[in-house]
């Protein structure tokens, strides 16, 4: 789940050298004079935890494409979720990034596998959210009408085998680990996430990606919208809950094709 960043970035880390800033670069999927999308692999944490490790931050350097700032992330996704995260280019960026962010206008598209099939196919969760923690390294967020933060999220199934389904979910919000815990306080946690669910049949990852963001980014252009290829093994898993759930082979094609419109 994604969270608003602020502030300016950070030195860089210590740590390992990033291995291979080519890899890095090739999951650019758009880039002008003030934002880079880039589409983070699952298993990346955006900022150093307390076990150390490398992180994006250590690859900010090769992000720069020739101009003296280093980027810096508008916005979070959690370590095992993959797909779209915004950087700003340089300060004024992310000023201009940080408005929009905080003034709900970035439209967010996450699609997850989750257990079970969703009644209704299409509803909203409305369901606070506060954080426990047991220490600084210990700790989980929960649904908490009294004393949680408001916390929505709209989903729609958009296909199911009744065992699993694929679910496109859409906050309203942005709060820590928020889709996770929604969609387990629905009953069907996402596939692999082993805080919030039973961490099995992800075959080493979450379930979750961060498909689409929708930047209005220039007053006299459409928003800019950006789709992050899905990944496998989730890809896979997706084409087998859609077959067996009766959809035909183009629209499937069709609806996992990723674009970038406008800008």
């Amino acid at each position: 789940m994604a969270r608003r960043t602020h502030g300016r970035p950070r030195a860089l880390p210590p740590g390992p050298p990033p291995p291979d800033l080519t890899a890095i670069c090739a999951r650019v999927l758009y880039r002008d004079g003030l934002v880079l999308v880039l589409d983070k692999p699952a298993g990346l944490p955006v900022h150093p935890g307390p076990g150390g490790g490398l992180t994006l931050e250590h690859y900010l350097d090769g992000l720069r494409f020739g101009l003296r700032h280093r980027p810096h992330l508008a916005h979070r996704l959690d370590r095992d979720t993959s797909g779209c995260l915004v950087l700003g280019r340089h300060p004024k960026a992310l000023r201009r990034l940080g408005r929009l962010f905080s003034s709900g206008r970035v439209e967010k598209l996450y699609w997850a596998i989750v257990r079970g099939r969703p009644e209704p196919f299409r509803g909203t969760i409305d369901a606070p959210l506060a954080k426990v923690a047991r220490d600084p390294r210990s700790w989980w967020m929960r649904v908490d009408p009294e004393a949680g933060r408001p916390a929505i999220t709209d989903y729609r199934v958009i296909a199911s085998d009744g065992a699993l389904s694929w679910v496109e979910l859409r906050p309203r919000t942005g709060r820590t680990h928020q889709l996770r815990v929604h969609m387990a306080h629905l009953g069907h946690p996402i596939l692999g996430d082993s805080v919030y669910g039973d961490g099995e049949g992800g075959e080493g990852r979450m379930m979750l990606h961060a498909r689409a963001i929708t930047l209005p980014l220039y007053p006299a252009r459409p928003p800019l919208r950006i789709e992050a290829p899905v990944p496998e093994p989730m890809r896979t898993r997706l084409v087998q809950i859609a077959q067996t759930a009766g959809m035909a082979p183009d629209e499937i094609a069709r609806t996992l094709a990723a674009t970038v419109q406008g800008g």
